[in-house]
C-alpha cells in the first residue's frame, strides 16, 4: 500500500493510495466517500463519478449525492437514508488495512465505516461496509454498497439459471422493479444469461432495477475498462427489496450499481457487516452482448 498525499479532485480533497494496481481517493472533508477510483496503468481515468450538482431537500437540511462510492442504510426510507454527509472524516492507515469513519447518525442510531485492504489479485481490494448500532435497542437493516460510475457506459447484471431443488420446480431468480420503472425502456436490454443496463445522458427519467444476482457478482464498463463487484450472500438470509442481492439506477447524470448486504436485527454496539471485491482491468472494446460477457468477463470473476 501507497500512500500518494493529498488533491484536490472537482473541488474535494482526496487522500490517494495506491493498493496493488487500484488507485482510491478518499474524500477527507466527507462522507465516508471513495470520490475516485482508477487503474495505475490510467492513473487519469476515475472510472467514479463525481456530481456535486445533484442534491434532495430533507428536514436536516439540502443532501448532496457528491458521488464516488458511499455506503447507506437499507431500505430506503426518507429521511434516514439521506442523512446529511458534509462533515470531515477519520481516516486511519492500520497495518495493510484504511479505515474510513463518518461521523454518529445519533437521530439514526447508527455509525458508518468503509474499510479497505489489499484484494486477492493485483487488480482488486475488499472493501468492507461496516455499520455499528450506536443506540439503545435493537434496530433492524442492511447495508447498502452504492457506487456512482463514470458516465456513458453500461452495467452488467447475471442472472444464470440453475436448479435450486431436485426436480427444478420451483423459482431460481428475482427480479425487482420501482413505479417509475419502465421495461419497454431502450436501456434494459436482457439476455438469457445477463441484464444490461445502459447509462445515456440524453435520457432524463430514471430507472430502477434489482436482480437476485448469479453468480454473485455485478459490473460496470466504461472507456475500456471493466470494474467488477463480487460478494457472497447468504441465500437462506432475508434481503430487502424482494430479496435482491444487486440494484442498478440510472438517469441521465448517473447510473449507480449496487449491492446490498443481509438484514439484520443488530444489537447495541453490535455491527451489520458487507463485504465486496472490486476488480479493475482494461478489456478494450466491449459491448452489451452475451458473448463478449461471457468471454472475456466472467473469466475475470474468478480471480
Amino acid at each position: 500500500m501507497i500512500n500518494l498525499g493529498y488533491r484536490v479532485l472537482d473541488g474535494f480533497k482526496v487522500n490517494l493510495f495506491q493498493i496493488n494496481n487500484v488507485m482510491l481517493g478518499i474524500a477527507t472533508d466527507i462522507g465516508p466517500r471513495i470520490l475516485f477510483l482508477a487503474h495505475k496503468d490510467s492513473p487519469d481515468l476515475n472510472i467514479f463519478g463525481i456530481v456535486p450538482e445533484i442534491t434532495v431537500e430533507t428536514s436536516e437540511g439540502l443532501w448532496r449525492i457528491f458521488g464516488g462510492h458511499r455506503l447507506w442504510v437499507s431500505p430506503e426510507a426518507m429521511p434516514r437514508s439521506y442523512s446529511l454527509d458534509d462533515k470531515p472524516v477519520e481516516i486511519k492507515v492500520r497495518d495493510n488495512e484504511i479505515i474510513v469513519r463518518g461521523n454518529p447518525e445519533t437521530v439514526n442510531m447508527v455509525q458508518k465505516e468503509i474499510i479497505i485492504r489489499p484484494g486477492p489479485s493485483d487488480n482488486s481490494v475488499e472493501v468492507i461496509h461496516r455499520i455499528t448500532n450506536i443506540g439503545r435497542w435493537d434496530i433492524e437493516f442492511a447495508c447498502w454498497a452504492l457506487s456512482v460510475m463514470r458516465r456513458n457506459g453500461f452495467a452488467i447484471i447475471p442472472i444464470k439459471s440453475r436448479c435450486i431443488d431436485e426436480k427444478c420446480l420451483l423459482p431460481d431468480r428475482a427480479i425487482a422493479l420501482w413505479p417509475y420503472t419502465k421495461l419497454a425502456d431502450y436501456r434494459v436490454k436482457f439476455s438469457n444469461n445477463f441484464i444490461f443496463i445502459k447509462h445515456d445522458e440524453r435520457v432524463r427519467e430514471p430507472i430502477k432495477i434489482g436482480a437476485r444476482a448469479y453468480p454473485y457478482w455485478a459490473a460496470y464498463y466504461v472507456d475500456n475498462y471493466v470494474f467488477i463487484k463480487k460478494f457472497h450472500p447468504g441465500e437462506t438470509l432475508r434481503y430487502p427489496d424482494f430479496d435482491v442481492y444487486v440494484e442498478v439506477y440510472a438517469n441521465d447524470k448517473i447510473l449507480e450499481l449496487e449491492t446490498l448486504g443481509p438484514l439484520r436485527r443488530v444489537s447495541p454496539g453490535e455491527a451489520n457487516i458487507h463485504r465486496e471485491i472490486w476488480y479493475l482491468a482494461r478489456v478494450g472494446l466491449l459491448e452489451p452482448r452475451e458473448d463478449d460477457i461471457m468471454s472475456r468477463v466472467e473469466p475475470l470473476t474468478s480471480i
